[in-house]
């Protein structure tokens, strides 16, 4: 079973008699959830992250249940003495994979990101977008039960920045949980099952509605039980379920993520059966009828 990370009552701050960066903050991740974190710069976002991670510890309070953790910082450090295959090929194994376990890894997660290229490219010899892609890389080697992001976007191309989107949906399908910061209000806009704002040390969650996401979306018509309703992950994937009739959905998912909400329906027990799959903005021409 997955453990619950909790951070209660938690502070930060840096010296003895520093000012308090955060205080009083309490805080569940479930299994399986997207948590996004907003806030003016400099109002302590990255330092949650970083207590979230478990690179700094609090002041006071305490954080427990921490399940194993990826983090890709806002700054990645590229002096280091490898190259990047390597880089990732030896983190894989402190991650606990095995050498060959990690190396097979680092060479998907460099193929799935458009950095296949530059496997044997020392780091500091990779452009920004080239160590950002790394970095990326080397938090999802291992499939972390917890997957912290700061600005991990930033620098990236379109493709590599959709495919991190996706690998996102992934981990949340999965029973993984995903906390984020990022510039973009429009970044996975509509996912995230909760948002919080850091602002006067203290975290307050969002009760306004979340923005739906714009870009390409997918329709999906899945015919399951009479009684049944999709699998969880699919619709926690999906950014709109209606009910059709019994056991008839519609479902509607940002490109990005439509094999992720495929996936779960196709695996679920029993599976479901997709009726057809076409692009929102035509529902007249499916793109795919009849999968199973």
């Amino acid at each position: 079973m997955r453990s619950e990370l909790r951070l209660h009552a938690v502070g930060r701050r840096y010296g003895l008699r520093g000012p308090w960066v955060l205080r009083g903050v309490d805080l569940c991740l479930p299994p399986g959830t997207l948590v996004r974190i907003e806030g003016a710069n400099g109002t302590g976002k990255s330092t949650l992250l970083r207590l979230l991670a478990g690179i700094d510890a609090p002041s006071e309070g305490r954080i427990t249940g921490r399940p194993r953790t990826a983090y890709v910082p806002e700054r990645f450090p590229p002096a280091l003495p490898f190259t990047a295959a390597a880089y990732l090929t030896h983190l894989g194994t402190v991650h606990g994979l095995s050498r060959r376990a990690a190396a097979s890894a680092a060479g998907r997660w460099l193929e799935r990101l458009g950095a296949a290229g530059h496997a044997g490219t020392p780091l500091e010899r990779l452009s920004k977008g080239g160590s950002q892609k790394v970095a990326v890389a080397q938090a999802l080697l291992a499939e972390p039960d917890l997957l912290i992001l700061d600005e991990a976007w930033t620098g990236l191309d379109a493709d590599a920045r959709e495919e991190l989107e996706r690998a996102v949906a992934e981990r949340t399908a999965a029973g993984g949980a995903v906390v984020f910061v990022d510039h973009d209000p429009r970044r996975l806009a509509g996912a995230p099952d909760a948002t919080y704002t850091v602002r006067d040390g203290a975290l307050h969650r969002r009760t306004a509605p979340a923005p739906v996401a714009d870009g390409p979306h997918v329709v999906v018509r899945a015919h399951g039980p009479r009684d049944g309703t999709p699998p969880a992950e699919a619709l926690r994937t999906a950014a709109r379920a209606v009910e059709e009739r019994p056991g008839r959905y519609t479902l509607s998912v940002p490109a990005s993520r439509s094999d992720v909400l495929l996936r779960a329906l196709l695996t679920a027990e029993p599976p479901w059966h997709v009726a057809s799959v076409h692009a929102e903005e035509d529902a007249r021409e499916p793109a795919q009828e009849g999968l199973r």
